[in-house]
């Protein structure tokens, strides 16, 4: 009687410490290296869930190579699960520009963030911290600065380029506040030890020199010398642009109005025309003198009619 190879069991995603692993990434040297949290294997979509709303897919290029077809199905059958999607890969070939570049194009277009680990132990320290920093609070690395006087004003002058803490205490014990510091004069900061031009000038800058923005430059009206060679300016500089040309509303009722069009010409008056004018001389006569003739009480029908015209 023949046995069936015992499967090991499929647990559940939980809810514990532990990162849960699909079965088909069993016997990968990564899980070795993965250190400081637990490791169980459950039934998910992923290949790696390191926290409820983060899954990862791992990709190895030497594998990627033989079967590019691989990854775009994974991506496929994770759709849109996990909020955090990850895919993980290990660069393991010595040409991997080309790969990279287009496992990236596709990543951006499923909304899923590219890891490059350059060894095995480096993938298994990321699966490991994203997993310790699952419900760790983002102000957990941002930057802490206390609330005290000192420290704020620490904060603020050692973003200046080339000033360091112990520069910043030579400024606060020999000239004062921090308005004391903006309104000092340069000759008098030269005067501190370990303050050089350079320095100074930094310092200077950062409190006199107007602040520029790309959204807020103004540009220059003003017109280039006659002769300048526009090949020697500055490249940052800003292009003049010339003067708009004045304009005003009264300048427009000051106009003199275009010349109206000429009228269109008359047309002479039509000939006069009557059905009297077609009729020969004596047929005019005669109507004329028959029109003026008084009534004699005798009917015009009877007079022009076909029977009064035969008598």
């Amino acid at each position: 009687m023949q046995h069936n190879a015992v499967k090991p069991p499929v647990v559940q995603p939980g809810s514990g410490n532990n990162i849960i692993v699909n079965p088909c990434q069993r016997g990968n040297p990564i899980l070795e290296c993965v250190k400081n949290v637990g490791k169980e294997f459950g039934d998910i979509v992923a290949d790696y869930q390191v926290g409820r709303t983060t899954g990862v897919l791992f990709l190895s290029l030497k594998y990627h190579r033989l079967h590019p077809e691989y990854i775009h199905q994974r991506i496929e059958r994770l759709g849109t699960s996990y909020n955090l999607r990850i895919l993980l890969i290990v660069c393991d070939v010595s040409e991997h520009q080309d790969c990279i570049r287009e496992l990236t194009k596709t990543c951006l277009l499923n909304n899923i963030t590219v890891i490059v680990a350059w060894s095995p132990e480096e993938a298994g320290f990321y699966l490991s911290t994203f997993k310790q920093f699952e419900h760790k609070p983002p102000t957990l690395i941002k930057e802490r600065v206390d609330k005290d006087y000192q420290s704020m004003l620490r904060t603020a002058l050692t973003s200046i380029n080339k000033v360091n803490k112990t520069d910043v205490e030579i400024l606060r014990t020999s000239v004062g506040s921090f308005a004391d510091v903006a309104q000092a004069s340069a000759s008098t900061l030269l005067q501190l030890p370990g303050f050089g031009q350079v320095k100074v000038k930094r310092i200077k800058d950062a409190f006199e020199k107007p602040f520029r923005g790309g959204g807020t430059d103004t540009l220059s009206f003003t017109s280039q010398p006659k002769g300048a060679d526009k090949g020697k300016q500055r490249a940052d500089a800003p292009r003049p642009r010339p003067p708009s040309p004045a304009w005003d509303i009264e300048l427009d009722l000051d106009v003199t109005p275009p010349p109206s069009p000429p009228a269109p010409r008359k047309r002479p008056p039509s000939p006069v025309w009557d059905i009297e004018l077609d009729l020969n001389d004596s047929d005019i006569e005669e109507a004329v003198r028959k029109r003026h003739k008084p009534d004699d009480g005798v009917d015009d029908e009877a007079e022009f009619g076909p029977a009064g015209l035969l008598q």
